[in-house]
């Protein structure tokens, strides 16, 4: 079993009273972290799943009587992928306030209803946490920092799944291609709110063809033949169903920085792979340079998550296509980063960039230094 770095955190804050939220993409491994916590914590856990339609409809006009009957004597309480659940935020409100003996887990794989209704409904009730794909850093802990390091290609072309990290390169394609095929669509098509499927996997294509570019929602909506209030509220989608993340672009004080750009990228290279069904070695691709950057910035993601890091993040870029890959913010100071596959030459910042802000550090991220950046510690 490969130790989550979630599980601790989580394992910290049991028994004050609040429900425990846990979010992510479909089959990171949700469910079976909170096995592992729940069942050291009682006997019997009272297990319902969204995606069970006996569970939807027991809950569909849930009252606190037939929620007392339906939990019983049971003191840990599961609701597994939770969004597909009508009236979840009522239904988990309903526990906090009045059955304050149980603890209460809910899993999610869509921020979208879920996040919505918990927020209203659960303020000062609940702690939520993100799980992503196994880390560099959580393999690492598990078979071994070198073992793991001589993985890193592999990983930049298969990701981090884990039914794919345990399996064999085939198989773990075969796994991946399921993954984009219907796992990833299966909230937005049960939301009604993906009136066109053929474009949403035109539009995926687009975009992971431009990977670790400026993306503008006028261009791809021409590409993939939709107009771009369609193409914004379908990234949008897939941004809340945890397949893709945006990066914006900062702008403050330099007069030619871009204003409202955006870059997007995805929460494991091998979705996106599989998107583009393209499984070649490094030594055989053009975007050798975009894999090392959206692996870094979701690694990045993963740590600064886990280790509860908070920074605004950027990107960086002018009307004369000066660039800095990456951007935090962070205790009143910009750290801004560049990303290289190939270890050389440093490169040189952009001298506008350096007295715009002239008190920010700047850093250069490859192949030989990459790991404290991912979280790994020394």
């Amino acid at each position: 079993m490969i130790s989550r770095l979630q599980e601790d955190n989580i394992r910290t804050l049991l028994g004050n009273g609040k429900a425990i939220i846990v979010i992510g993409p479909r089959q990171v491994g949700k469910t079976t972290l909170v096995q592992q916590i729940t069942e050291k914590l009682a006997p019997n856990v009272l297990w319902l799943t969204g995606d069970n339609p006996a569970t939807r409809s027991l809950f569909e006009n849930i009252s606190l009587a037939r929620l007392k009957t339906v939990i019983g004597s049971h003191k840990v309480v599961v609701f597994d992928e939770a969004q597909r659940l009508h009236n979840a935020g009522l239904t988990l409100k309903l526990i906090t306030d009045h059955l304050q003996a149980v603890q209460l887990f809910v899993t999610g794989s869509s921020s979208l209803d879920l996040a919505a209704e918990l927020k209203e409904s659960l303020v000062g009730r609940k702690r939520e946490y993100q799980l992503f794909p196994l880390s560099f850093v959580e393999m690492s802990n598990h078979h071994g920092y070198l073992a793991e390091r001589s993985m890193l290609e592999h990983r930049m072309l298969f990701g981090y799944y884990p039914e794919v990290v345990k399996n064999t390169p085939d198989r773990g394609q075969q796994i991946l291609n399921e993954l984009t095929d219907g796992l990833m669509y299966k909230d937005l098509l049960a939301l009604d709110q993906l009136k066109k499927p053929s474009i949403l996997v035109k539009l995926l294509q687009a975009l992971a063809l431009q990977l670790g570019n400026e993306v503008s929602y006028n261009e791809v909506a021409q590409i993939v033949g939709a107009d771009p209030l369609t193409v914004e509220r379908y990234i949008d989608l897939l941004e809340q169903t945890f397949v893709l993340f945006r990066l914006p672009s900062l702008s403050r004080n330099a007069r030619n920085e871009i204003k409202k750009g955006r870059k997007i990228y995805f929460y494991d290279n091998g979705i996106r792979n599989s998107i583009i069904q393209n499984f070649n070695p490094l030594a055989l691709r053009q975007d050798t340079g975009a894999l090392w950057e959206n692996f870094l910035l979701a690694e990045r993601m993963k740590r600064n998550a886990y280790g509860a890091y908070f920074c605004n993040a950027y990107f960086w870029r002018t009307t004369t296509q000066q660039e800095i890959d990456y951007i935090e913010e962070y205790g009143g100071q910009l750290h801004a980063y560049e990303f290289k596959w190939r270890a050389g030459k440093p490169p040189r910042f952009p001298k506008s960039f350096l007295e715009a802000y002239p008190d920010s550090e700047t850093s250069l991220v490859n192949q030989e230094n990459f790991e404290e950046f991912v979280g790994v510690e020394g």
